[in-house]
């Protein structure tokens, strides 16, 4: 079971602002998931950055994003972040969003630590442990996954591919699978906030590959995978609603 941990009572903190624009709005003015997406990924860049790790290559393995209240457009948001638990090659990111008019997120995402010359996991330095343990307070983070491959008797549909998906690593960014759930949450009108959305990174995916979608709608909830040519999956997720 995930568990979406508070804020440390002790360990560094990171704090961040945001406005929401008009181009992170959905058409009916609340913030997209896509866009929280980048949210999360640009403030961890700016923490690790203002920590002094200007160096290090992470890929993202897992998000976690609870949504009390979308933000809306024009809204301004505070968001803070912290390590929230440590593992040999990757450490885990929490990210709060809020706002005074009620908007609220709250999110968790793995990173795994890359070497950058071979692109593959790396140990964490005792630098980086000097940073940031303190505030994951010795809990223990997995990389396992929790979600399988698509079931046979789903319908595969072409899922096209554009060249802003893809980001300086040659790989699509992690936001870009928010914008097949924002397609999921256009068509299921009764998947509204309070919610959960899982992502799961489970390959890469390079420019040039040929990718097919498939959904299944169940009666809270919706599981999405995208496969690649050679069958495999390399992006799962599930969208579900969360207790109010």
């Amino acid at each position: 079971m995930f568990e979406m941990v508070g804020r440390p009572k002790v360990g560094r903190t990171f704090a961040g602002e945001r406005r929401v624009r008009l181009g992170d709005c959905s058409p009916g003015g609340r913030l997209r998931l896509d866009a929280v997406a980048r949210y999360l990924q640009d403030l961890s860049d700016d923490d690790t950055r203002d920590a002094g790790f200007t160096q290090m290559t992470w890929v993202v393995r897992k998000t976690v994003i609870d949504v009390l209240q979308f933000p809306t457009y024009l809204e301004p948001l505070d968001l803070v972040t912290w390590c929230s638990g440590l593992g040999s090659r990757w450490a885990e990111r929490r990210v709060d969003i809020q706002s005074a008019d009620g908007g609220a997120l709250s999110s968790a995402t793995l990173w795994v630590h890359l070497d950058p010359a071979t692109l593959r996991p790396a140990m964490l330095t005792d630098q980086f442990d000097e940073v940031f343990a303190a505030s994951a307070a010795g809990r223990s983070v997995s990389t396992r996954l929790s979600f399988g491959e698509s079931p046979d008797d789903v319908e595969l549909i072409t899922w096209p591919t554009r060249f802003a998906d893809f980001d300086v690593m040659e790989h699509m960014n992690n936001a870009a699978a928010f914008v097949i759930v924002e397609e999921v949450l256009a068509s299921r009108r009764d998947l509204r906030a309070p919610l959960r959305v899982v992502v799961e990174y489970r390959t890469s995916i390079d420019r040039g590959v040929r990718l097919r979608y498939a959904g299944v709608d169940l009666a809270d909830a919706h599981d999405g995978w995208l496969v690649d040519e050679r069958g495999g999956c390399p992006v799962a997720y599930r969208i579900s609603r969360l207790a109010a």
